[in-house]
């Protein structure tokens, strides 16, 4: 019971609050319509991976909203955040989350298409 008392601080039942990821170069470089065929393929294969439909339709939603309504998406999902990133998340079942960096940011060395 002093365990639990302890990590109080620390996350029990504490709702994290999110960001975005640092900032990151991605290699090798690609351009902005790369990044999109990308993600849209990381979204349409997520559910295959396991988890619930509607936890990974409110990720998507999240990655794509500014972090005040990412923020509510996520906390009214239920989503438990392990990374305040959202790179690593799970639902209340302990079904992990995994979310690469491109579809939550855009790399640094972006090219963009004219």
């Amino acid at each position: 019971m002093g365990c639990a008392g302890s990590s109080q601080a620390k996350g029990d039942g504490a709702v994290k609050k999110i960001r975005k990821p640092k900032p990151w170069k991605h290699s090798p470089q690609i351009t902005k319509s790369e990044l999109m065929q990308m993600r849209d393929e990381f979204w349409d294969t997520a559910p295959h991976y396991g988890g619930r439909k509607e936890i990974w339709d409110a990720l998507h939603a999240a990655a794509d909203a500014d972090l005040t309504l990412a923020q509510a998406i996520v906390d009214s999902a239920g989503v438990i955040v392990q990374s305040a990133d959202l790179t690593v998340c799970y639902d209340e079942r302990g079904a992990k989350y995994e979310l690469p960096k491109y579809v939550l940011s855009e790399p640094i060395n972006l090219i963009r298409d004219n």
